[in-house]
């Protein structure tokens, strides 16, 4: 199973803890410090860890990057014009139908849908997760409040994989 980790500070003690099943998204709205996203470049590389940059496709491709991430909140389509390497990977996060179908338009690969578990305003619980993920042809990711205890519920639905930041936080790690 897929993991993704959103980080907002480059912290190598949290990074080496993944496995190479792992890919990093450095998730970081009030500002990017461009120091780190190629510090965070250079030490997944390093590990062997695919790196993805939020909300900025331009720079994503600029840096080379292993791709990069559309949050749910991005309705903007001008990232299809760019001219991107073969292996560049779009991911998009989804809350409700409208939403996904408008990652799909914007060419993303893989959609993370929340909340799985975790109970905020998008909290969707398990079957409507499963019911939601089935009206795409898109690889679904699941994203919140996951841990161990309920991890194994993911193999009920038909995701990938899973995302989040304080299940890679833990002391042991995954």
């Amino acid at each position: 199973m897929l993991k993704y980790y959103f980080i907002n500070k480059f912290d190598t003690n949290l990074i080496s803890k993944q496995d190479k099943d792992t890919t990093i998204i450095y998730r970081n709205y009030k500002s990017y410090n461009l120091e780190d996203v190629i510090k965070i470049k250079k030490y997944c590389k390093k590990k062997n860890l695919c790196f993805l940059l939020s909300n900025n496709i331009k720079q994503a491709i600029k840096f080379n990057l292993d791709g990069a991430y559309i949050p749910s909140f991005s309705r903007d389509f001008a990232h299809l014009s760019y001219s991107k390497t073969r292996n560049f990977l779009i991911i998009g996060s989804a809350h409700n139908l409208k939403e996904i179908k408008i990652k799909e338009r914007q060419g993303c690969e893989m959609i993370i849908i929340s909340s799985i578990f975790k109970k905020n305003e998008n909290y969707l619980g398990l079957n409507k997760f499963k019911l939601i993920s089935r009206l795409t042809i898109k690889k679904i990711i699941a994203l919140g409040g996951l841990n161990k205890t309920n991890l194994k519920y993911l193999n009920l639905t038909n995701c990938i994989g899973f995302a989040g930041i304080s299940f890679f936080e833990q002391k042991k790690g995954p």
